[in-house]
This record gives structure tokens, sequence and C-alpha cells, in this order.
């Protein structure tokens, strides 16, 4: 009952900043658990990082802890990850995630068709 559309990707220096969007149509979105999802070339897809319905509650994977933040306006139907201190691994197409049963391993049913993020040494 929703669609996700990512944005925000590009090229990026190490060391420099991207911030990501994730625009949600449909109903539905503010209850939704929304998440970041990254796939690297050749690997399988990895969690990043995920923010509840109200955005009081987050989660990061430990590599990009302290790097990377993310956010929701459900006003606006958006989810952000700002993505500071990039890091040539951080390299993959990102995508955006929707789940209507927390971050749970099979609850995100919802997905974008992802962003590349290209960080250049």
């Amino acid at each position: 009952q929703v669609q996700l559309v990512e944005s925000g990707g590009g090229l990026v220096q190490a060391g420099g900043s991207l911030r990501l969007s994730c625009a949600a149509s449909g109903r539905g979105f503010r209850y939704y658990t929304m998440a970041w999802f990254r796939q690297a070339p050749g690997k399988e897809r990895e969690f990043v990082s995920a923010i509840n319905w109200s955005g009081g509650s987050t989660d990061y994977r430990d590599a990009v802890k302290g790097r990377f933040i993310i956010s929701r306006d459900n006003a606006k139907n958006t989810v952000y990850l700002q993505m500071n201190s990039l890091k040539p691994e951080d390299t993959a197409v990102y995508y955006c995630a929707g789940s209507g049963s927390g971050n749970t391993v099979h609850g995100y049913i919802y997905w974008g068709q992802g962003t590349q993020v290209t960080v250049s040494v």
C-alpha cells in the first residue's frame, strides 16, 4: 500500500557527505518502521539503519555508527539518511524499506528501487 522512491545518491570523495531521501506515496507511512539497506557489487544486501514510527528509536550497524544519522518527517512522508565522513567501503546501492511489523527479519515488505552511492578515494 506504499511506494518508496530514493534520491540523493551520487559520487563523492572520501570524507565527504551525502543526504539520501526516501519519499513515500500511498497510505500507512506514519505507522511503518523505516530502514535503509545497502548492497555493494558482489555482496549481499545488508542492514544500515532503522527508525521506528515516531522517530524516537533508531538502530545502526556498527560500521556506520557516529557517521550516519537516520531521521524521518512523517508530515512529508519522507525518511532521510545523512551520511558523513564517507569511506570507499560505503559504496553501494542504497535501498529504502518499510515494515509494518517493526524492525524484524520478515517485516520489510516495501522496497524502493535504490540509489547509487559511490565514494572515491
